[in-house]
């Protein structure tokens, strides 16, 4: 099947992200009955069947076959547990808290999501209302997420460098001017809902998502929260079992309150100086309705003595990598040249239209969160006078080079990780587009 089929020209001859594309998840199936109802009786099946007939190879003979097969072996996220969505801080007094209970945008929005699907249920795919984008107000000027998996000894000189910068330029009163801000927006915002306030809010919070961890992480997390008096700035939330970095980053983006909202890795390869740059860059390429990305990028780094040293496996592997990546996802996800970096930060409007869909909870979870970005519904483009001009498809995503450097300790198993993640890939393409993933909660 050629792209080119499944990718319709924009105004200006822009090609926009395959239709097929817009898929999101269905709900598990268990039984037989269920399997037939649900590809029978929705628009999956006939996407399914015209895009096989585009394949003559023996596999498009059995397209059951195949659609039944990625429902096997796609990724699809395990429930949260209740303990999942409470958290632990330290209090003035130095003790640990007991378990509060974390706010969650993410269970308001589902809510409101069903209320409107349920509203519209007779209405065809086609007249049905676009993806809700509402999410209620920021709190604190920026989130900043780190899943831990056993980070004891690598965390705490992540944190000491975080707090010291957010400190400076953020400061944790929430009526303090913040400093960390690129200047005029140029765009205004559509969605009043979304807009809040133009004031804007300040302080900062950081949400540690232990993963499952059997070392001391939790406690040393909570010694220097103590000690930095960062009384509910920093809370911890355990997960009972291990989801992966990509379960652990997207279970702590469904909490954050922060008007923009940063992933990072918990071993401090990268600089909390390029906060300010990449937050300079989401500005850069935000939509009429404030949604934009800005992912770190060690590509310029490629020639670096960093690099080099690097095995010649590991240097070997990473092209391969980059070359399956070109050929399985979308243009603009395609043209990015450092996918994988773990710092990458998002406007708050723009998250109710990737986190509520994301599956991968492995490596591979930077991928999809990008295709999500590339497949968002479109939004008005207003113009100085805030009138509308036009409409862009997906949300923008900036790509900022930063500093970076190699820290030892690596849980990422070169070989096996890459094979794993390659295969992915593959699994995540096929099942957006066969309508195993889809853009709309059923």
């Amino acid at each position: 099947m050629r792209d080119s089929q499944l990718r319709p020209l924009l105004p200006g001859g822009q090609v926009q992200s395959p239709s097929v594309h817009s898929f999101v998840p269905l709900t598990s199936i268990v039984h037989a009955d269920v399997w037939k109802q649900r590809v029978s009786s929705s628009l999956v099946w006939a996407r399914v069947t015209s895009n096989l007939r585009l394949y003559p190879d023996s596999t498009t003979a059995h397209p059951w076959k195949l659609f039944i097969l990625l429902h096997l072996v796609a990724p699809q996220p395990r429930p949260v547990f209740p303990s999942e969505k409470t958290y632990i801080t330290s209090s003035p007094s130095g003790k640990t808290t007991s378990s509060r209970q974390l706010p969650c945008w993410y269970d308001r929005w589902l809510a409101e999501h069903r209320q409107q699907n349920e509203a519209h249920a007779r209405q065809d795919e086609a007249t049905r209302p676009q993806d809700a984008g509402n999410i209620e107000p920021a709190e604190v000027r920026l989130s900043v997420v780190f899943p831990a998996y056993n980070e004891e000894e690598r965390i705490i000189p992540t944190l000491e460098e975080a707090v010291d910068y957010l400190d400076e330029h953020i400061g944790r009163d929430k009526k303090a001017n913040a400093s960390l801000n690129p200047g005029p927006r140029r765009h205004h915002r559509v969605n009043s809902s979304s807009a809040h306030s133009e004031k804007e809010p300040s302080g900062y919070e950081i949400l540690i998502v232990n993963d499952g961890s059997r070392d001391r992480t939790v406690e040393v997390a909570l010694e220097f929260a103590r000690k930095c008096h960062l009384h509910d700035i920093l809370r911890i939330v355990t997960l009972v079992k291990n989801r992966g970095k990509g379960g652990g980053v997207t279970h702590g983006l469904r909490h954050v309150r922060g008007q923009y909202v940063l992933f990072a890795d918990a071993d401090g390869a990268s600089r909390f100086s390029d906060v300010g740059r990449l937050i300079e860059g989401c500005e850069e390429v935000v939509d009429g309705s404030f949604r934009g990305v800005a992912i770190g990028s060690r590509a310029h780094l490629v020639g670096s003595e960093a690099v080099v040293k690097r095995s010649v496996l590991r240097n070997f592997l990473m092209r391969s990598f980059h070359l399956v990546l070109t050929i399985l996802t979308p243009p603009a996800t395609s043209r990015i040249r450092d996918t994988q970096c773990g710092f990458k930060l998002f406007t708050r409007e723009s998250l109710p239209h990737i986190v509520p869909y994301m599956h991968a909870e492995g490596w591979i979870f930077d991928i999809e969160m990008l295709m999500l970005a590339e497949s968002a519904p479109a939004t008005p483009v207003l113009g100085s006078d805030g009138g509308v001009i036009g409409t862009t498809a997906g949300i923008k995503v900036a790509e900022v080079p930063i500093e970076w450097h190699e820290v030892g300790g690596s849980k990422l198993n070169v070989i096996q990780d890459s094979i794993k993640m390659a295969l992915g890939l593959a699994v995540l393409r096929a099942s957006w587009m066969m309508g195993v993933y889809r853009r709309r909660l059923t």
